[in-house]
């Protein structure tokens, strides 16, 4: 599946972007120390033959050094809160994101080309991204003056008078996922950003240079040290910045374990707000009273939408026994038709996979699995050719296996079969994450049996549907370890901010006076100004 590059169509081809340079305090500041190179899921030709990861670009490999200079930029640019963005009014705020929207828009083609080289993304995938990503800008946009326009009027009650608004929290650490380096990173950075905080990014290990073309649009849009990269080993350059405890909040999407040892490593953790998405292992329960049809095609889209590398995705499907065999039949007969290719390919499914050792990771699970009992049921199920596995239906599943209690993030399904309904919620009451679950079944009396139990397990509860995060106006959040805070449009800029009141006693006096600033226009809090 892999070609010579003289194959791939030219409007796909990117220049190998060699990046010296990283946003600190409004300049794009120039690298000339150590750098990595940012290799590609699509392997070519290599020259003594054979084949190789096609070499996209180099990043900087910047230090601890750098790391706290990014920090105090930030800080600075805060300025405990006296900073001109946190004190800028909403409306300018929302000036300075519709011309960074603008900005990036400009850039449109080489991120998504950029998405697909490095993650692997196929076309359609890596345009919906970016389109998304737009469209969520433009959502929170309306959102806050949706807040803004509700707090514009001041309140009484008791013989008190007073104005109600939502303030910045200082300085917000933004850490984002290689699975959707663009949109993920945006849902939290973006509100975190409006709402009058200062930024430190940084950028994921794969879907790097996704960000390049947008540095700039970052630099003209927001004043100096609004927003600041980070670029390295996390390992290094993020311990130094949590030890500090200059940062006010921690938005990280990953892993729990990580995101623990980043919590820890604030010195004041009582400070600390975090916003956090995890780890997560949906489940599907397809009872026999369901549409086959339906539920096979939307396990398959949860299972393997961007090869199975979501949070969101459908990890384990548990069956009834009584139509098990059917449907993992039908399964298997849909993964086998699945196209297999390069993300530019039309009609493209399954795609390279970027992390190197997934692989790997993939084919001892699959083993483990086969060791306890289960098989690979699909056709070519597994087969792997560099950094392209194949989709691998497994069946039966148990909880001995990896399989069961692992997050693959990877293409491969598990199917468990079952026989009574108690199973899978026990499975869910004992799991360690919950996030969503997604319920196959016809017959409205076994669905309401299961939607009680579950909306007290999981987050969000799926019928005869995929797991997924949007609409974006939707809360998006998890329970147990899967995740802090709440996210969609109007959640995120509640997550990154603080009511905070101005009040005064109601007497003729203090009407005086608030009237007197509120006309003259002498405060950007204190205002009644409506943004349309």
């Amino acid at each position: 599946m892999f070609v010579d590059e003289a194959q791939i169509p030219e409007k796909f081809k990117v220049p190998v972007i060699h990046q010296r340079e990283y946003l600190l305090n409004g300049e794009l500041v120039q690298w000339s120390g150590d750098t990595m190179d940012i290799l590609s899921p699509v392997f070519v030709p290599a020259q003594g033959g054979g084949f190789e990861r096609k070499v996209v670009g180099s990043i900087p490999h910047t230090s601890p050094k750098e790391a706290m200079e990014s920090l105090d930029a930030a800080v600075a640019a805060y300025n405990n809160g006296q900073g001109e963005w946190p004190t800028m009014s909403v409306e300018d705020r929302i000036k300075c994101m519709q011309k960074f929207v603008y900005l990036m828009i400009q850039e449109r083609d080489q991120v998504i080309n950029l998405l697909m080289w490095e993650i692997g993304k196929t076309l359609g995938d890596s345009t919906k991204e970016f389109d998304r990503t737009v469209e969520y800008i433009n959502a929170t946009i309306d959102a806050l003056k949706d807040i803004d326009r509700e707090s514009s009027r001041f309140q009484q009650a008791e013989g008190t008078l007073a104005q109600i608004r939502r303030s910045p929290l200082g300085v917000v650490l933004s850490m984002g996922p290689f699975n959707y380096p663009l949109n993920e990173i945006f849902t939290t950075l973006i509100p975190a950003l409006i709402m009058g905080n200062t930024i430190l990014f940084k950028l994921p290990k794969h879907g790097v240079l996704a960000h390049y073309p947008l540095l700039k649009a970052f630099k003209e849009a927001f004043p100096p040290g609004t927003v600041n990269t980070l670029y390295g080993k996390g390992s290094e350059i993020i311990t130094p910045i949590m030890e500090s405890g200059k940062v006010n909040v921690l938005a990280f999407i990953g892993s729990s374990k990580v995101a623990n040892g980043l919590k820890k490593q604030h010195p004041k953790v009582n400070r600390l707000r975090a916003i956090l998405s995890l780890d997560a292992k949906n489940a599907a329960i397809v009872t026999k009273n369901a549409d086959l049809d339906v539920a096979v095609s939307e396990c398959l889209l949860g299972s393997l939408s961007f090869n199975g590398q979501r949070c969101t995705a459908l990890k384990l499907i548990f069956v009834q026994k009584d139509v098990a065999e059917e449907f993992v039949q039908k399964l298997s007969a849909a993964v086998s038709a699945m196209k297999a290719g390069l993300p530019w390919d039309k009609d493209v499914k399954i795609t390279p996979l970027p992390e190197a050792d997934k692989p790997g990771y993939l084919k001892e699970c699959i083993d483990d699995a086969i060791a306890n009992g289960a098989k690979v049921v699909n056709e070519h199920g597994g087969f792997t050719n560099e950094s392209l596995v194949f989709p691998a239906v497994v069946y039966p599943v148990n909880d001995k296996m990896k399989l069961y209690h692992e997050e693959q993030f990877g293409p491969v399904i598990p199917v468990v079969p079952f026989d009574t309904i108690d199973e899978p919620i026990q499975y869910q009451i004992e799991a360690s994450h919950g996030m969503q679950v997604s319920i196959f079944s016809n017959n409205a009396e076994e669905v309401a049996s299961l939607i009680d139990p579950f909306v007290n397990l999981v987050a969000r509860v799926n019928i005869n549907c995929q797991a997924q995060r949007g609409p974006d106006v939707f809360p998006f959040t998890g329970r147990k370890d899967s995740a802090e805070g709440t996210l969609s449009v109007f959640d995120a800029l509640r997550s990154f901010s603080i009511r905070t009141m101005v009040a005064a006693k109601v007497t003729d006096a203090n009407k005086e006076l608030f009237n007197t600033i509120v006309r003259d226009h002498d405060s950007n809090f204190l205002s009644t100004d409506y943004i349309f």
